[in-house]
Protein backbone atom coordinates (compact mmCIF):
# COMPACT_ATOMS: atom_id res chain seq x y z
CA UNK A 1 0.00 0.00 0.00
CA UNK A 2 1.39 3.40 -0.94
CA UNK A 3 1.13 6.64 0.97
CA UNK A 4 -1.09 8.01 -1.78
CA UNK A 5 -3.85 5.62 -0.65
CA UNK A 6 -4.60 7.82 2.37
CA UNK A 7 -5.29 11.56 2.12
CA UNK A 8 -2.77 12.66 4.76
CA UNK A 9 -0.82 9.54 5.78
CA UNK A 10 2.81 8.75 4.94
CA UNK A 11 3.73 5.09 5.31
CA UNK A 12 6.95 4.65 7.28
CA UNK A 13 7.09 0.89 6.79
CA UNK A 14 5.85 -2.43 8.05
CA UNK A 15 7.71 -3.60 11.13
CA UNK A 16 7.55 -6.67 13.37
CA UNK A 17 6.37 -5.65 16.87
CA UNK A 18 9.22 -5.64 19.36
CA UNK A 19 12.03 -5.25 16.82
CA UNK A 20 14.42 -2.26 16.95
CA UNK A 21 12.88 -0.95 13.71
CA UNK A 22 9.41 -1.12 15.23
CA UNK A 23 10.59 0.66 18.38
CA UNK A 24 12.33 3.35 16.32
CA UNK A 25 9.20 4.04 14.26
CA UNK A 26 7.21 4.51 17.46
CA UNK A 27 9.86 6.08 19.67
CA UNK A 28 11.32 9.53 20.09
CA UNK A 29 9.28 12.70 20.25
CA UNK A 30 6.11 11.39 18.70
CA UNK A 31 2.70 10.30 19.91
CA UNK A 32 1.25 7.06 18.62
CA UNK A 33 -2.41 6.08 18.55
CA UNK A 34 -1.90 3.75 21.52
CA UNK A 35 -0.27 6.58 23.50
CA UNK A 36 -2.81 9.34 22.95
CA UNK A 37 -5.18 7.92 25.59
CA UNK A 38 -2.39 8.28 28.18
CA UNK A 39 -1.91 11.90 27.12
CA UNK A 40 -5.66 12.46 27.53
CA UNK A 41 -5.70 10.78 30.94
CA UNK A 42 -7.99 7.86 30.08
CA UNK A 43 -5.65 4.93 29.43
CA UNK A 44 -6.04 1.82 31.63
CA UNK A 45 -2.38 0.91 31.06
CA UNK A 46 -0.39 4.15 31.19
CA UNK A 47 -0.62 7.84 32.10
CA UNK A 48 1.09 11.14 31.38
CA UNK A 49 3.65 10.64 34.14
CA UNK A 50 4.84 7.28 32.86
CA UNK A 51 4.68 8.29 29.20
CA UNK A 52 6.73 11.41 29.97
CA UNK A 53 9.47 9.22 31.46
CA UNK A 54 9.37 6.92 28.44
CA UNK A 55 9.64 9.82 25.97
CA UNK A 56 12.41 11.36 28.07
CA UNK A 57 14.48 8.19 27.81
CA UNK A 58 14.05 7.33 31.49
CA UNK A 59 13.11 4.03 33.05
CA UNK A 60 9.53 2.82 33.01
CA UNK A 61 8.07 -0.42 34.42
CA UNK A 62 8.61 -3.39 32.08
CA UNK A 63 5.73 -4.34 29.82
CA UNK A 64 4.11 -7.52 31.11
CA UNK A 65 2.32 -9.82 28.68
CA UNK A 66 -0.65 -10.99 30.73
CA UNK A 67 -2.80 -13.96 29.65
CA UNK A 68 -5.44 -11.44 28.59
CA UNK A 69 -2.95 -9.66 26.32
CA UNK A 70 -1.49 -12.90 24.99
CA UNK A 71 -4.86 -14.36 24.04
CA UNK A 72 -6.06 -11.04 22.72
CA UNK A 73 -3.11 -11.03 20.32
CA UNK A 74 -3.74 -14.65 19.36
CA UNK A 75 -7.43 -14.05 18.69
CA UNK A 76 -7.17 -10.76 16.78
CA UNK A 77 -6.43 -12.42 13.39
CA UNK A 78 -9.56 -14.55 13.81
CA UNK A 79 -11.65 -11.51 14.68
CA UNK A 80 -10.24 -9.72 11.64
CA UNK A 81 -11.10 -12.71 9.45
CA UNK A 82 -14.66 -12.67 10.80
CA UNK A 83 -15.02 -8.98 9.96
CA UNK A 84 -13.67 -9.57 6.44
CA UNK A 85 -16.18 -12.38 5.92
CA UNK A 86 -19.00 -10.13 7.09
CA UNK A 87 -17.94 -7.30 4.76
CA UNK A 88 -16.86 -8.71 1.38
CA UNK A 89 -17.65 -5.30 -0.13
CA UNK A 90 -14.65 -3.74 1.65
CA UNK A 91 -11.20 -4.07 0.13
CA UNK A 92 -8.87 -4.22 3.12
CA UNK A 93 -5.22 -4.96 3.69
CA UNK A 94 -2.90 -5.26 6.65
CA UNK A 95 -0.62 -2.29 6.91
CA UNK A 96 2.25 -0.76 8.86
CA UNK A 97 3.19 2.39 10.74
CA UNK A 98 2.14 5.80 9.39
CA UNK A 99 2.78 9.43 10.19
CA UNK A 100 0.85 12.53 9.26
CA UNK A 101 2.26 14.29 6.20
CA UNK A 102 2.46 17.66 7.99
CA UNK A 103 2.95 16.46 11.57
CA UNK A 104 5.73 13.86 11.65
CA UNK A 105 5.22 13.41 15.41
CA UNK A 106 1.70 12.07 14.86
CA UNK A 107 1.89 8.29 14.32
CA UNK A 108 -0.60 5.46 13.79
CA UNK A 109 -0.47 1.72 13.16
CA UNK A 110 -3.95 0.64 12.05
CA UNK A 111 -5.03 -3.01 12.02
CA UNK A 112 -6.72 -3.08 8.61
CA UNK A 113 -6.92 -0.31 6.05
CA UNK A 114 -8.82 0.50 2.89
CA UNK A 115 -10.93 3.52 2.08
CA UNK A 116 -12.06 3.12 5.68
CA UNK A 117 -10.25 2.09 8.84
CA UNK A 118 -10.83 -1.18 10.72
CA UNK A 119 -9.73 -1.77 14.30
CA UNK A 120 -9.74 -5.24 15.85
CA UNK A 121 -10.21 -5.66 19.61
CA UNK A 122 -10.84 -8.35 22.21
CA UNK A 123 -12.25 -7.94 25.70
CA UNK A 124 -12.86 -10.29 28.64
CA UNK A 125 -16.09 -8.56 29.70
CA UNK A 126 -19.04 -6.97 27.94
CA UNK A 127 -19.76 -4.22 30.43
CA UNK A 128 -17.24 -1.69 29.13
CA UNK A 129 -18.63 -2.13 25.59
CA UNK A 130 -22.34 -1.97 26.41
CA UNK A 131 -22.39 1.82 26.04
CA UNK A 132 -20.30 1.81 22.86
CA UNK A 133 -16.57 1.94 22.15
CA UNK A 134 -14.63 2.60 25.39
CA UNK A 135 -13.10 6.06 25.68
CA UNK A 136 -9.46 4.97 25.47
CA UNK A 137 -10.16 3.10 22.24
CA UNK A 138 -12.20 6.03 20.94
CA UNK A 139 -9.17 8.30 21.41
CA UNK A 140 -6.95 5.78 19.62
CA UNK A 141 -9.36 5.61 16.69
CA UNK A 142 -9.78 9.37 16.37
CA UNK A 143 -5.97 9.72 16.37
CA UNK A 144 -5.65 7.19 13.58
CA UNK A 145 -8.40 8.78 11.49
CA UNK A 146 -6.80 12.20 11.98
CA UNK A 147 -3.35 10.88 11.05
CA UNK A 148 -4.56 9.22 7.87
CA UNK A 149 -7.21 11.73 6.86
CA UNK A 150 -10.04 9.18 6.91
CA UNK A 151 -13.64 9.70 7.97
CA UNK A 152 -14.82 6.39 9.39
CA UNK A 153 -13.61 3.42 11.41
CA UNK A 154 -15.23 0.03 11.85
CA UNK A 155 -14.50 -1.63 15.19
CA UNK A 156 -14.77 -5.40 15.45
CA UNK A 157 -14.55 -6.81 18.97
CA UNK A 158 -14.74 -10.31 20.41
CA UNK A 159 -15.96 -10.30 24.00
CA UNK A 160 -15.42 -13.22 26.40
CA UNK A 161 -14.34 -15.44 23.53
CA UNK A 162 -17.78 -15.75 21.90
CA UNK A 163 -19.65 -12.42 21.77
CA UNK A 164 -18.76 -10.81 18.42
CA UNK A 165 -19.83 -7.18 17.93
CA UNK A 166 -19.25 -4.34 15.49
CA UNK A 167 -19.27 -0.60 16.06
CA UNK A 168 -18.75 2.42 13.83
CA UNK A 169 -16.82 5.53 14.87
CA UNK A 170 -16.98 8.64 12.71
CA UNK A 171 -14.23 11.23 12.58
CA UNK A 172 -14.78 14.17 14.92
CA UNK A 173 -12.68 17.18 13.94
CA UNK A 174 -13.24 18.93 17.29
CA UNK A 175 -12.10 15.93 19.33
CA UNK A 176 -9.11 15.46 17.02
CA UNK A 177 -8.09 19.10 17.44
CA UNK A 178 -8.35 18.78 21.22
CA UNK A 179 -6.12 15.72 21.20
CA UNK A 180 -3.56 17.35 18.89
CA UNK A 181 -3.31 20.35 21.20
CA UNK A 182 -2.87 18.09 24.24
CA UNK A 183 -0.21 16.05 22.43
CA UNK A 184 1.74 19.15 21.37
CA UNK A 185 1.63 20.51 24.92
CA UNK A 186 2.78 17.15 26.27
CA UNK A 187 5.69 16.91 23.81
CA UNK A 188 6.70 20.46 24.78
CA UNK A 189 6.85 19.29 28.41
CA UNK A 190 9.17 16.47 27.36
CA UNK A 191 11.44 18.82 25.42
CA UNK A 192 11.53 21.33 28.31
CA UNK A 193 12.07 18.71 31.01
CA UNK A 194 8.83 19.63 32.81
CA UNK A 195 7.71 16.44 34.54
CA UNK A 196 3.96 15.95 35.11
CA UNK A 197 2.79 16.07 38.72
CA UNK A 198 2.79 12.92 40.83
CA UNK A 199 -0.73 11.54 41.14
CA UNK A 200 -2.42 8.78 43.15
CA UNK A 201 -2.19 5.97 40.56
CA UNK A 202 -0.31 2.68 40.87
CA UNK A 203 1.12 3.37 37.39
CA UNK A 204 2.86 6.49 38.70
CA UNK A 205 4.06 4.74 41.86
CA UNK A 206 5.56 1.87 39.85
CA UNK A 207 7.29 4.35 37.53
CA UNK A 208 8.90 6.12 40.49
CA UNK A 209 9.96 2.73 41.92
CA UNK A 210 12.15 1.95 38.90
CA UNK A 211 13.94 5.32 38.72
CA UNK A 212 16.83 4.68 41.16
CA UNK A 213 19.89 3.09 39.55
CA UNK A 214 21.70 2.18 42.78
CA UNK A 215 21.06 1.65 46.51
CA UNK A 216 22.91 4.06 48.81
CA UNK A 217 22.75 3.22 52.53
CA UNK A 218 22.29 6.86 53.55
CA UNK A 219 19.76 8.99 55.40
CA UNK A 220 17.75 11.48 53.36
CA UNK A 221 16.16 14.43 55.15
CA UNK A 222 12.59 14.98 53.94
CA UNK A 223 10.32 18.01 54.53
CA UNK A 224 8.09 18.00 57.61
CA UNK A 225 4.91 18.36 55.56
CA UNK A 226 5.79 15.30 53.44
CA UNK A 227 6.53 13.25 56.55
CA UNK A 228 3.19 14.25 58.07
CA UNK A 229 1.35 13.47 54.82
CA UNK A 230 2.85 9.98 54.61
CA UNK A 231 2.24 9.05 58.26
CA UNK A 232 -1.31 10.42 58.31
CA UNK A 233 -2.37 8.71 55.08
CA UNK A 234 -0.77 5.44 56.15
CA UNK A 235 -2.99 5.47 59.23
CA UNK A 236 -6.02 6.39 57.11
CA UNK A 237 -5.24 3.51 54.75
CA UNK A 238 -5.00 1.00 57.61
CA UNK A 239 -8.34 2.16 58.99
CA UNK A 240 -9.95 2.13 55.55
CA UNK A 241 -8.70 -1.42 54.88
CA UNK A 242 -10.24 -2.61 58.13
CA UNK A 243 -13.56 -0.89 57.38
CA UNK A 244 -13.61 -2.33 53.85
CA UNK A 245 -12.97 -5.84 55.21
CA UNK A 246 -15.91 -5.41 57.58
CA UNK A 247 -18.14 -4.25 54.70
CA UNK A 248 -17.10 -7.28 52.62
CA UNK A 249 -17.93 -9.63 55.49
CA UNK A 250 -21.36 -8.05 55.96
CA UNK A 251 -22.12 -8.22 52.23
CA UNK A 252 -20.87 -11.78 51.88
CA UNK A 253 -23.00 -12.81 54.85
CA UNK A 254 -26.05 -11.19 53.26
CA UNK A 255 -25.38 -12.98 49.95
CA UNK A 256 -25.49 -16.42 51.52
CA UNK A 257 -25.57 -18.94 48.67
CA UNK A 258 -26.22 -16.26 46.05
CA UNK A 259 -23.92 -15.00 43.33
CA UNK A 260 -24.79 -11.36 42.65
CA UNK A 261 -25.38 -8.56 45.16
CA UNK A 262 -27.80 -6.15 43.50
CA UNK A 263 -29.65 -2.95 44.27
CA UNK A 264 -32.51 -2.72 41.81
CA UNK A 265 -30.98 -3.11 38.35
CA UNK A 266 -27.45 -2.36 39.53
CA UNK A 267 -25.01 -5.15 40.42
CA UNK A 268 -22.75 -4.07 43.29
CA UNK A 269 -20.60 -7.17 43.69
CA UNK A 270 -20.53 -10.87 42.90
CA UNK A 271 -19.32 -14.03 44.61
CA UNK A 272 -17.04 -16.64 43.05
CA UNK A 273 -17.26 -20.10 44.57
CA UNK A 274 -15.71 -23.56 44.66
CA UNK A 275 -17.56 -26.71 43.64
CA UNK A 276 -18.64 -27.28 47.24
CA UNK A 277 -20.24 -23.81 47.32
CA UNK A 278 -17.70 -22.17 49.62
CA UNK A 279 -16.61 -18.70 48.60
CA UNK A 280 -13.39 -18.06 46.73
CA UNK A 281 -13.72 -14.28 46.73
CA UNK A 282 -16.15 -11.37 46.73
CA UNK A 283 -15.49 -9.27 43.65
CA UNK A 284 -16.67 -5.70 43.01
CA UNK A 285 -18.90 -5.36 39.95
CA UNK A 286 -17.17 -3.91 36.89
Amino acid sequence: MSAADTPTGVLLGTFTPGTPEWEEARGGLCITATEIAAVMGCSPWSNRFTLWHKKSGLRVPPFVVTPQIEWGNRLEPSVGAKFTEEHPELVLTQTGTWRHQDRPWQRATPDLLGHELVEIKTSPVALEWDQGVPLHYYCQIQWQLDTLGLDLCHVAVLIAGHDYREYVVEYDATDAETMRAAAEEFLAMVRDGRRPDIDDSEITYNTIRVQPDRYDAIDVEIPDNLAELYVTRREYAKAADAEYTEAKSLLLDALGNGRNAVVGDQRIAYRTAREDGSTIALQPAR
